[in-house]
């Protein structure tokens, strides 16, 4: 339960590996993927983690492994966290930037197939917004996944 069966050096370089991996994986996989989880979305998220977790401590089983693999995973979110917080170069390519998906109530149909999202999806964001397409001024896929309207100001 105690003895690690690999060398100890070998759980932070695994995590890492996996870490890194996964991390560009799913800032490939589009702002989508990320903010706005569908079942299937959430689905792929589960058997991410269920397919990678032999990869995290090989053969070992024991506490020790585990545990170094938990504190690497927690200490580098909190490094990228902390890089990405004090540039803005990286934080543009960790986290991503904002993109115009509508203006003055038309929807730009190839940026949203670009991103993957249907119409259902920004029309669910107007609603949560409570505009109207007439009303809408902007629309905004944020770095997050989540999509924001901006409306017009009313006319006085």
């Amino acid at each position: 339960m105690f003895d690690l069966s690999q060398s100890w050096w070998e759980f932070p370089a695994r995590a890492a590996l996996v870490y890194f991996t996964l991390f560009l994986l799913v800032r490939l996989s589009g702002k989508r993927t990320v903010g706005q989880f569908t079942p299937f979305d959430l689905l792929v998220v589960m058997l991410l983690s269920e397919s990678v977790s032999n990869s995290l401590a090989g053969s070992d089983d024991s506490v020790p492994g585990g545990l170094l693999v938990a504190a690497t995973l927690v200490l580098l979110n909190a490094a990228v966290g902390f890089v990405s917080s004090r540039s803005k170069r990286l934080e543009y390519i960790l986290e991503g930037h904002p993109v115009l998906i509508g203006r003055d109530g038309k929807w730009f149909d190839a940026v949203l197939q670009q991103h993957r999202l249907g119409h259902g999806d920004v029309e669910k964001a107007l609603r949560e917004a409570d505009a109207t397409r007439a009303e809408m001024k902007l629309a905004f896929l944020e770095a997050d996944g989540n999509i924001s309207i901006v409306t017009k100001s009313p006319s006085r």
